[in-house]
Formats: structure tokens, sequence, C-alpha cells
């Protein structure tokens, strides 16, 4: 396999965003990272709801879903869970509908 092929196959970062977001407790932020191979299939994501005013652990990370290690899985307030395999669009969208709970507490 020559190196240009090889360049080729790699995942390649199509979004990196991090945005703030209003809560009842103060406000947070909402950081999302998404990989793509070659053919444009989610190979790899990242989303996380930061906010140090509902949980300090896990540097902030009240919520989040990542693919590391390979592995899907969800963080809740320090906790770590296997989930499920599934599309990125419906793992996004559990992940907004989360949050939009979340950021209505005063605490966990």
């Amino acid at each position: 396999m020559t190196a240009a092929r090889k360049r080729e196959s790699k995942p390649r970062k199509v979004t990196d965003e991090i945005a703030a977001i209003r809560c009842v407790a103060g406000d947070g932020l909402i950081r999302e990272e998404v990989w793509k191979n070659r053919t444009g299939k989610v190979v790899r994501y990242n989303l996380a709801f930061v906010n140090f005013h509902l949980f300090a652990g896990d540097h902030g990370r009240v919520l989040g879903y990542d693919t590391a290690h390979g592995i899907p899985h969800r963080h809740f307030a320090g906790a770590v869970e296997q989930i499920e395999a599934a599309e990125y669009r419906e793992i996004l969208a559990r992940f907004i509908a989360e949050v939009d709970e979340l950021r209505t507490r005063r605490k966990l």
C-alpha cells in the first residue's frame, strides 16, 4: 500500500465545535467532534456537555458519548457505561435530548 493510499484511508475530522450553552445552574459548554472515513460514514465521535456548576469531577463533563478505544460508551457524572452501537445521528439526538433536560436542573 502506498503512503498516499494510507493517508486516504485514515478517518478525517469533519466537525470540531465548541458552543456555550445557558443552563439554570450556570453556563456550560457543548463539544462535538466527528470523524468520517473516505466513504462518508461516521467512524468516530466525541460529544460532551461540560458544566462545572452541575458536576466538578471528570473535568466538568456532566454527560458524554464517545467511541474512544473503538467501543461506544456513555459518561454521566463520572460513571461510564457501554452502550449499543447505533448510527451517529441517533446518538446525537439522544445526547441533545439529555442535555435539554439537564440544563434545566440546578443540581444533579
